[in-house]
């Protein structure tokens, strides 16, 4: 199931949208949001995979949201105009819809979102290629512990090292494969480094590494992880 969140000023946009997404089912509407603020306090509440993103919004543009964000779900950007399609693209979008959305273009969309998260379910190596400045290691991945975000950078932890690669957390949380669980906005876990977890008040998790490391998971990431891995 892929979770999405629709934001774009228009209601009656945000309505069509919807409908014309019925007709798919692995793609889970998780919210929707009607400008750029309301769609980050959506995104950090629901953690969504994909964005169906207006260009043209008042105040922040769809555009300026997303090179705000140091690590951003998949988008596929819609608006009315064509011409914004290349500043689309060179901010990584999947894909990029017209309005009117047709139905047929909307499911070809979506075909290349599935195609990327089957390509990023591949088997993944068992080496990792790992450089910060003049030192470097090979890494595998059953020896990554826990990978933190700092901006647009990504910190990868294993033994006692800690270098700072250039990569965001999602592309490397989707690098590294299914043992790696996002446990909140900042940081993904290894699974099998996952000594124990303890249930907080509020009912979230926090996951406690086996050396100690203790990691807490977001309300909704805390769900996510009873419904995967309840007996």
């Amino acid at each position: 199931m892929i979770r999405a969140l629709i934001v774009d000023d228009e209601r009656l946009a945000r309505s069509e949208l919807r409908r014309l997404l019925d007709a798919h089912d692995d793609i889970e509407i998780v919210g929707e949001a009607a400008n750029a603020q309301e769609a980050r306090t959506l995104m950090e509440k629901l953690q969504p995979a994909l964005l169906f993103l207006d260009v043209e919004m008042p105040g922040e543009s769809g555009i300026a949201l997303i090179e705000s964000l140091p690590d951003p779900p998949d988008v596929i950007f819609t608006t009315a105009y064509s011409q914004y399609a290349v500043e689309a693209f060179e901010q990584c979008a999947v894909d990029y819809l017209l309005k009117p959305i047709e139905a047929g273009r909307l499911a070809r969309a979506l075909h290349r979102i599935r195609e990327l998260r089957a390509q990023n379910a591949r088997e993944v190596p068992q080496q990792f290629f790992v450089r910060e400045g003049e030192r470097a290691w090979m890494v595998r991945p059953a020896d990554i512990r826990l990978l933190e975000s700092e901006g647009n950078y990504t910190r990868v932890c294993f033994g006692e090292h800690r270098p700072l690669v250039l990569r965001s957390l999602q592309a490397l949380q989707e690098r590294l494969g299914k043992q790696f669980f996002r446990a909140n906005r900042n940081q993904v876990i290894n699974l099998r480094w996952v000594e124990s977890m303890e249930l907080n008040p509020d009912l979230s998790l926090t996951a406690v590494l086996r050396d100690g490391t203790r990691v807490g998971l977001s309300r909704r990431q805390s769900q996510i992880f009873r419904e995967q891995m309840a007996l």
